[in-house]
């Protein structure tokens, strides 16, 4: 049996309560926030120990899987596998199909640990210490849950009632608590018997697929048919759509951790946060003399204890305290940070009316395979945008129904085909693509390849893409 944990990150979440920064199509694990990473890649560096850990499995969906496997590769990490959601089905069926697919390429006798991309922890040695302890407890044959040491009564959180004292250091699960009211959340804190719910889990996975089985069966067969079923991709797993479609869409809390009587929980005292809300983000930040954290462009006069940041233009505050002022290249978001736990029903809100729907989904830049761009000016019957092109990468041999392109290079060496022409375009340098013509831009140097792209013609939506060739393997 291998020492090792297989760690198993989730990465398929669409949350949008970092709204104007974290949307459907870019949500927060992909996005930097504090630090030189985004946080998955901060996951991913926390598993990244050879000693301990066996290379990482991803669990994520088919509109993040190029962002993976890219984030995964500029750390110059290498992932067991890339599991494919065909669906979103919630984490029980992710955890159970992550089980199946670990016991196959592991052995059953393997231990899993269950990782969320999106929270932002100290790997201290509090926190390695905690690890082990969770190791050897799942390898006792439990089921091991993390439980925060709880700092303040959140409401945000749910809670674990600590029972008995286990001899590998953990404890007994007593109770699950749901996210609490402010007063019980102050009694429970008061009480000294409780514990954050961090969603961070150990499991040694032959007793975690004889729960689930038993607990429920559903996931279970779902989870073991989509694998069984599944195909490669690329660099990818796809699970089965019709098999995993099939699981009941629950968590894995309620549909194994509340039921079982196997539970274990390892109270630790590692900082942590699941970056939920803006004020969470700024608890986070460096804090200067007035309280405030502040990124990007912005002067602050006479402001105390807020939150600014800027990913476009210069953000000016002046008389305020307690608030989150976010701007990002299309959307500025302000209000109390004692209040940004109700970010998710404002966006709701935009999602509902058609006129701010998009602000809620798509972002103004977009990641591909390739590298991605940004949208930088949008006018009637012309577009604006910035490319930016990864060493080495090529976007699909493609053409155009609908528009011509102008191709400018302000950073780097492109390798640009039209037709049956390659032809090298340096800074300073621009090319025309006619319409219809067939072309592909690649980069062949060793740093990022800069352009401006600009569109012209009746229709220029990104649906007017003919792809004849594709490295991606895209239609």
């Amino acid at each position: 049996m291998s020492n090792k944990i297989v760690p198993v990150i989730m990465a398929g979440g669409k949350g949008t309560r970092l709204w104007p920064l974290s949307r459907a199509a870019a949500p927060k694990q992909f996005i930097q926030f504090v630090g030189d990473t985004t946080l998955f890649q901060a996951t991913l560096s926390r598993v990244s120990d050879m000693t301990l850990y066996e290379a990482p499995i991803v669990i994520t969906n088919e509109d993040f899987r190029f962002l993976v496997a890219e984030q995964a590769r500029e750390l110059g990490i290498t992932l067991s596998g890339i599991l494919l959601e065909p669906v979103a089905r919630n984490t029980a069926p992710a955890v159970a199909a992550a089980a199946v697919f670990v016991a196959e390429r592991f052995g059953d006798d393997a231990v899993m640990q269950v990782l969320a991309s999106d929270h932002e922890i100290t790997a201290d040695p509090v926190y390695f210490a905690a690890i082990q302890t969770a190791r050897d407890t799942a390898r006792s044959g439990k089921l091991v849950t993390f439980g925060i040491t709880p700092t303040e009564p959140a409401t945000g959180y749910g809670y674990i009632e600590i029972g008995d004292a286990l001899e590998t250091g953990a404890h007994a699960v007593k109770r699950f608590v749901e996210k609490p009211a402010l007063a019980d959340a102050q009694t429970m804190l008061a009480s000294g018997g409780f514990a954050w719910n961090s969603g961070i889990f150990m499991f040694p996975v032959k007793q975690l697929l004889a729960e689930v089985k038993n607990l429920s069966s559903e996931v279970e067969q779902a989870a073991r048919a989509a694998v069984a079923k599944a195909a490669g991709d690329l660099d990818f797993i796809r699970l089965d759509a019709e098999a995993f479609s099939a699981s009941p869409d629950i968590s894995i809390d309620y549909a194994v951790m509340e039921k079982t009587s196997n539970a274990a929980v390892v109270p630790a005292s590692f900082a942590w946060s699941d970056l939920g809300s803006w004020d969470a983000v700024w608890k986070l930040g460096y804090r200067d003399d007035a309280g405030n954290v502040t990124s990007g462009n912005a002067t602050l006069i006479n402001t105390k204890n807020s939150l600014v940041m800027s990913r476009h233009g210069h953000l000016a505050v002046q008389g305020l305290e307690g608030v989150a002022v976010i701007a990002s290249e299309d959307a500025v978001y302000v209000g109390r940070l004692d209040d940004s736990q109700n970010v998710g029903k404002l966006v709701k809100h935009l999602a509902s009316a058609k006129a701010t729907a998009s602000l809620t989904e798509t972002h103004p830049t977009s990641y591909r395979p390739w590298g991605g761009y940004t949208s930088v000016l949008n006018g009637d019957r012309f577009q604006v945008k910035r490319l930016f092109v990864t060493p080495g990468k090529k976007l699909s041999l493609q053409k155009h129904h609908h528009r011509s392109e102008h191709w400018i290079c302000v950073k780097g060496t492109a390798e640009v085909t039209i037709g049956d022409t390659v032809q090298t375009v340096r800074e300073n340098e621009s090319v025309y693509i006619p319409q219809g013509e067939v072309h592909r831009l690649a980069n062949p140097g060793k740093i990022m390849l800069e352009m401006i792209e600009v569109q012209t013609g009746s229709y220029l939506g990104e649906d007017d893409i003919i792809r004849i060739v594709d490295e991606f393997g895209r239609d």
